[in-house]
């Protein structure tokens, strides 16, 4: 007999949400909540309260990682729905946060309908996701996948020289190791898009089939400082005219190799810096992202290709970082696109720009994300907005994913 649809509580979960944002909720309706801050904490605590009213057993690890977990019927590898509570300064109210929310709507709508789930069900947030506080982001995530060094970690500090271990301590979430999450039948992770895609082609979902994978490069343009009332043009050797020349060159190749390749320029430094004195050094980035590896190796290639002399100068390519690009598990894919349409929702696939907890976890569980459209693609920004009914629809998707699961 096929089973009753279950659907979540539409007003429950935008008043849930909105609780939420009241930690650390910012004049123009943004969210600062930074990693185990006083908001952070707060966060956490009602969270617990939320997940042991509902008759959860809740525990953290030894990087203040909080596991909820609704028991099953069988005591076996539990179904895992996790994201963050933390935020970046003047954040907004959906990044991160609404990937836990929609674990514990999912918990509250199960234990409404009466039940009880074969497996185990937990609700799983991440310390230190974003890395606004305590640097690099994906602290936790990437200590469990192997990643980063745990002491190394624990000895980061903040701006105020607290360290990440103090901060645990004093917060009472330094836990214990036993707790970590090791297994699970499926790592589930709901997030804005923080793009414009999904909106733009006016879709309600999007099933994440990749996190992409990228290449960082620093540009070293080396000249030479002159006066620059005094020095005609052709004698000169300004770093900054070259540096230009190779961006506009750069634009140019990158800009033809493939449509969905994003490539950016973000940080420049020119120096002396001075009006008065031609620059003898400017040193940029450029960073590129694309899931097909081909594409990030041939970008590769033609920052290596870049002449070594430019306008009198010389240059330098120099490579900072690059990842992979994460596969999520196809047969999870299948399973949220099988949810989305049973209930009629537009979709597409598509991969993650940005990094989640779930790349990370993807390395040693089978794990998949989806996304909720953000109006305007804006994120990290106290203009962040995704409407009440999408939200609803991204967590109704997840439910019916894991009801599928459950029924395996």
């Amino acid at each position: 007999m096929q089973r009753q649809k279950l659907f979540v509580d539409g007003a429950r979960l935008k008043e849930t949400i909105e609780t939420f944002a009241e930690f650390g909720r910012t004049p123009a309706n943004g969210v600062t909540r930074l990693s185990l801050g006083p908001e952070d904490l707060q966060a956490r605590a009602y969270f617990r309260t939320c997940c042991e009213e509902l008759g959860m057993t809740v525990v953290t690890d030894d990087l203040g990682c909080m596991y909820a977990t609704l028991e099953g019927k069988r005591k076996t590898q539990p179904i895992v729905i996790g994201s963050h509570l933390d935020s970046v300064k003047k954040g907004g109210r959906f990044d991160g946060v609404l990937g836990v929310i929609a674990g514990l709507e999912v918990v509250r709508t199960l234990v409404d309908a009466g039940i009880q789930p074969e497996i185990p069900i937990t609700v799983m947030n991440f310390t230190n996701e974003e890395g606004a506080r305590f640097e690099p982001s994906m602290m936790a995530s990437g200590v469990l996948a192997g990643k980063f060094d745990r002491d190394e970690m624990l000895d980061k500090r903040d701006a105020d020289g607290v360290t990440f271990r103090q901060a645990l301590e004093d917060g009472g979430y330094l836990g214990s190791p036993d707790h970590r999450l090791r297994e699970a039948r499926a790592y589930l992770e709901l997030h804005i898009e923080q793009g414009p895609v999904l909106e733009k082609e006016g879709l309600s979902i999007g099933i994440v089939e990749a996190v992409v994978g990228m290449a960082c490069y620093e540009i070293e343009v080396a000249g030479e400082s002159d006066h620059a009332g005094t020095t005609p043009m052709e004698m000169r050797k300004d770093a900054f005219f070259a540096a230009n020349d190779l961006v506009t060159l750069l634009r140019s190749r990158l800009g033809v190799l493939d449509p969905e390749l994003v490539f950016t320029m973000g940080r420049v430094n020119v120096y002396p810096g001075i009006h008065t004195v031609i620059p003898n050094k400017v040193v940029f980035t450029v960073e590129a992202r694309h899931k097909e590896e081909d594409v990030v190796r041939r970008v590769e290639q033609i920052i290596q290709e870049l002449p070594g002399e430019e306008g009198g100068c010389t240059v330098k390519a120099t490579k900072l970082w690059g990842r992979d690009t994460v596969w999520f598990k196809p047969e999870l894919c299948g399973h949220l696109e099988e949810a989305a349409r049973s209930f009629g929702y537009s979709y597409k696939r598509m991969a993650s720009g940005a990094g989640h907890d779930a790349q990370f976890v993807a390395s040693f569980l089978p794990s998949v994300m989806l996304f909720v459209p953000s109006v305007n693609g804006k994120s990290h920004c106290e203009e962040e907005f995704t409407s009440g009914e999408d939200c609803e629809k991204g967590v109704n998707v997840l439910l019916e994913t894991v009801l599928r699961l459950l029924e395996e």
